[in-house]
């Protein structure tokens, strides 16, 4: 509840938060800066202080000067609160509080350099034991809270080097094609609705959240189609004073082009058609409106019966992998791969997804004694 005229609220997180006006935009916009504290009664005297300094001149570069750099970090994000989507806002809340503030919220905005950015990088992969991706999105992000610190602090900060760890090449497991037939004959006995959706995504290599957020209205049976216009996942709730709440969103797909049309199969067009359901609102794999599969279900089921297949190593993405492999194998024209799997562009198609198997290898150095080699 906020006090009336003042701009102070109490956060979901217990803390108290004041906002004042400490500018306007080139548009007569108000230009809004934030104080938190513990209290109403520090955060009134926190906010009061910066008020003043507004009107006394040098004493607000002082102000300016004496913050910490979570400040930064929290206007950031409250910037982007509305400028991404909700996902992504959540991610980077979840990297700004349990990994960027700990350890370089308490520093002052001038002593950041690029020794000490360096440090938190090496800290993250040697005490904390992140992978060198999840680091890399961190260093990412950080990079985009330091540009905003730049253009918000009064004085000129010295240029940071942010180095990203590298990366190591990973091989991503692909079924082999004894591994497929075997996993397929699986799936197809007894086919439940977890079965089907497993199968939707061997079959079609769609991600495991589209999936999942599929309803029958996206899938004709005449054009022989699936059209994907959105993804299902589970999200932290920021809305919920419980910091371990979780709720299940259906949104946009992961990029615009993500949102695509997929040509059916004939024997993937008759599994669709066994399983018809005339509400266009039904969700694919239920057949109802309000029942859903979430993904972290499916996830579960998938690991249930790769066990009991006798196949290691395989999750959702292995059967994305497979699709976009046994399409290579059979000349399958990589633009209209690319579109399939929603890609931006054929070149991640061709670095990420294609994985050339020893038989595929052997069979193109097999063709070239006929060219005199």
């Amino acid at each position: 509840m906020s006090k009336k005229g003042e701009n102070i609220y109490k956060r979901k997180d217990g803390r108290w938060e004041a906002r004042y006006i400490k500018g306007y935009r080139s548009d007569n916009l108000p230009r809004y800066g934030y104080c938190y504290a513990p209290s109403y009664r520090e955060v009134k005297q926190k906010v009061c202080a910066a008020r003043a300094a507004m009107t006394s001149g040098n004493s607000s570069q002082t102000v300016f000067k004496k913050r910490r750099f979570a400040y930064y970090c929290d206007e950031w994000l409250q910037l982007n609160r509305d400028r991404v989507k909700e996902s992504t806002y959540v991610k980077y809340c979840g990297m700004v509080e349990k990994h960027i503030k700990p350890r370089l919220g308490g520093f002052l905005v001038q002593g950041l350099s690029s020794v000490v950015i360096a440090q938190f990088s090496h800290d993250l992969l040697c005490e904390e034991e992140l992978s060198p991706k999840t680091v890399k999105d961190l260093l990412t992000a950080l990079r985009a809270i330091l540009n905003y610190t730049g253009k918000h602090f009064p004085e000129p900060l010295p240029p940071i080097e942010i180095v990203h760890p590298k990366i190591p090449r990973r091989e991503m497991r692909v079924l082999t094609k004894e591994e497929q037939r075997l996993f397929v004959g699986f799936l197809l006995h007894d086919t439940d609705e977890y079965k089907f959706g497993v199968l939707l995504s061997l079959l079609t290599g769609m991600r495991i959240g589209e999936i999942c957020a599929l309803q029958w209205k996206d899938v004709s049976l005449s054009e022989k189609t699936i059209t994907v216009r959105s993804t299902m996942q589970r999200l932290r709730d920021l809305d919920d004073a419980g910091e371990n709440k979780t709720k299940v969103i259906i949104s946009e797909p992961k990029s615009e082009t993500s949102a695509r049309i997929i040509p059916l199969t004939e024997p993937l067009t008759a599994l669709c058609r066994a399983r018809w359901c005339e509400a266009p609102e039904a969700f694919l794999l239920t057949g109802s409106r309000d029942r859903y599969i979430e993904p972290r279900m499916m996830q579960y089921k998938m690991e249930r019966f790769t066990a009991e297949c006798g196949l290691e190593g395989v999750h959702f993405h292995t059967l994305r992998h497979t699709f976009a492999t046994r399409c290579v194998e059979v000349d399958f024209e990589i633009k209209s791969l690319s579109e399939i799997l929603g890609h931006s562009s054929p070149r991640i198609t061709l670095e990420r997804y294609v994985h050339s198997s020893m038989e595929l290898k052997r069979d193109n150095m097999n063709k070239l004694p006929a060219i005199g080699f």
